[in-house]
């Protein structure tokens, strides 16, 4: 039975909706985390630490796409609930031509710059090498990249979360049988992983482009629009949060590396990427439930339907409360098995991934409140809360954690930093929410 935008949601039916976007976020992470596989066995450590170091600066250029689905989605939603039905196609339309070309410029300045970063960020030598090599590749799918990162959101609003699904697979596979090929079969190393993520990323952004040119049936439909100035900064302003988180997070994640390399050298900084993995996978539960539900809270909030948003908000964190559980549990029985899968050549660097699991996994209580709630307020366009959210989740609370607590407690204080950065960021989410409840009456 298909759910749509407007129906009433029980916790049964929330799931429902929100599983395709929860088993997209979770098969992103997935062959995401194939890359660092195949180059950590079949490469070397070295280049898996390459690709590791790298990452963050790559991942704040394609953090726009997250801003422009967040945003756009918001605000198409909202005139959906609106009965604008016209107005939401034309401004759906002019979102994604407008992040298509926003990606091009990003690639080309990416690319530019690429050296200069990875210089600024301590690379040099063999590191620096690798680094730029498996850069450039990245960079120069990075329009498709956040075409494909948008449409995750789009998808749903376009009430198709299935459909959303199966194109994320589809270039979960691409990525999968190319890193097989290119890396294990014909040894082309770190350039072989990079063009097996590039093409997989196309294969993401091109197919959701030729759904909405040639669908009929859905609710939205790329074709003609207008340009609407204001609109584009209210969806910019109100993905601003998503947007900031990412770049926050990489920029703590070059933060954690420069620690890291401080307190315990190249290994650290190969354990670390183990764990960012894995916790993509993790959070991508999380990440995937806020982002399925968003849609509807802002066609009910559009709508003014309060009834429903309270429903759905309770009905959320009750969801959240018991993941929140079973991820910790999940976490700290995979810890060995999940380390070995990664680093079981290297008995020190095994050893050193599984104590930083085990310190690292209790971030996992904490993180799915701080992860919706910032959703939430974005939902309901009201980007500046979900901004401040955002903002101190990942820039405040991480950067303070991570130059505080290895000062006091040695290497053990990086991997607890997050969980101490999580715990914070929660209880201001819900700071956040009492203070907003009588302007959105959802409590």
């Amino acid at each position: 039975m298909k759910i749509s935008l407007s129906d009433h949601f029980s916790c049964g039916r929330l799931l429902r909706f929100t599983l395709p976007s929860i088993a997209m976020m979770i098969f992103s992470s997935i062959y995401g985390v194939v890359d660092g596989y195949f180059v950590s066995n079949f490469a070397g450590k070295a280049e898996f630490t390459a690709v590791n170091f790298i990452m963050p600066y790559l991942m704040i250029l394609g953090s726009f796409g997250f801003m422009f689905g967040a945003g756009g989605s918001a605000l198409v939603a909202k005139r959906l609930g609106e009965g604008r039905g016209d107005d939401a196609k034309s401004l759906f339309s002019l979102v994604v031509y407008t992040t298509f070309a926003v990606g091009v410029l990003l690639a080309i300045f990416g690319i530019a710059f690429l050296e200069p970063a990875a210089r600024l960020l301590g690379a040099d030598g063999i590191m620096l090498e690798q680094s730029i090599r498996y850069g450039k590749i990245i960079l120069a799918a990075l329009p498709f990249f956040m075409l494909q990162m948008e449409f995750q959101t789009f998808m749903i609003t376009a009430e198709r979360p299935n459909l959303g699904f199966v194109i994320t697979l589809a270039s979960g596979f691409t990525n999968i049988v190319l890193d097989a090929l290119l890396v294990a079969v014909l040894d082309l190393s770190l350039e072989g992983a990079a063009v097996a993520t590039a093409l997989s990323q196309a294969v993401g952004g091109i197919l959701p482009v030729l759904f909405f040119v040639l669908t009929r049936t859905a609710n939205l439909r790329l074709g003609r629009t207008r340009f609407e100035g204001a609109a584009l900064l209210k969806v910019a302003t109100n993905g601003s949060s998503e947007l900031l988180g990412n770049i926050s997070m990489s920029i703590v994640g070059m933060l954690y590396n420069a620690q890291l390399l401080k307190w315990a050298g190249e290994d650290g900084v190969a354990a670390y990427g183990v764990l960012m993995y894995v916790s993509m996978i993790f959070a991508a539960i999380f990440i995937g439930f806020s982002v399925g539900v968003a849609p509807v809270l802002s066609f009910h909030y559009g709508a003014g339907n309060k009834t429903e948003l309270r429903s759905i908000l309770k009905r959320s964190n009750l969801i959240i409360s018991v993941c929140s559980v079973f991820m910790l549990v999940l976490a700290l029985v995979l810890a060995r098995p999940l380390s070995a899968l990664f680093v079981g050549y290297d008995r020190g660097l095994y050893e050193l991934t599984v104590k930083g699991f085990g310190i690292y996994a209790f971030s996992f209580l904490f993180c799915g409140f701080a992860i919706y709630l910032s959703s939430f307020f974005t939902a309901l366009n009201d980007g500046l809360t979900s901004a401040l959210i955002s903002f101190l989740r990942t820039i405040v609370f991480q950067v303070a954690a991570i130059l505080i607590l290895p000062a006091l407690i040695g290497v053990d204080g990086i991997w607890l930093s997050i969980t101490a950065a999580e715990l914070a960021a929660a209880i201001i989410a819900f700071a956040f929410l009492f203070i907003k409840k009588n302007k959105y009456g959802y409590m």
